[in-house]
């Protein structure tokens, strides 16, 4: 893959990226960071990707433990209380279903993120996270499962 055809596959992904990164750190400026830092490792690292068709996960893949190394340096500075509240996907804005999701172990808060916010279906979930198919949908069973109790009866997605 040369760097025309990476700058194009990238650009076709780039909102699906910022989706991700925004729902997994909660932070519009800090999204914008993550997806950037992707992207260039990516670029760095792309005589490493074996398969063009796997393109999308190998790079949500990247921006994942992108999104995990801001969150483990947010815990060194500042702590986990200081995560900053700002404006992102029309989706996400309900405040208790943020707060909700924000409060799942993060397994499931990952499938949820990537199932429902993201737009990935399950096999590509599945293929992200690398774990089984149906691992994702049991994840994503107990994840709705959890929601429903924490809101009431209030619908979700």
């Amino acid at each position: 893959m040369n760097r025309e055809e990476f700058a194009a596959r990238v650009e076709a992904v780039k909102a699906r990226l910022y989706r991700t990164a925004y729902l997994y750190l909660g932070c519009e400026a800090d999204a914008l960071d993550a997806v950037d830092e992707t992207v260039y490792q990516a670029l760095r690292g792309l005589k490493k990707l074996r398969q063009a068709d796997f393109f999308e996960t190998w790079l949500t893949r990247i921006l994942i433990n992108e999104c995990r190394r801001e969150l483990r340096r947010r815990k060194r500075l500042a702590g986990e209380d200081a995560l900053p509240e700002t404006a992102g996907p029309d989706d996400y804005d309900a405040l208790p279903l943020k707060e909700a999701v924000r409060r799942l172990p993060e397994a499931l808060r990952l499938v949820i993120s990537l199932r429902f916010f993201a737009g990935y279906t399950q096999a590509e979930t599945a293929a992200v996270l690398g774990i089984p198919q149906g691992t994702v949908a049991t994840r994503q069973r107990k994840a709705l499962g959890l929601l429903r109790l924490e809101l009431g009866e209030e619908e979700i997605p």
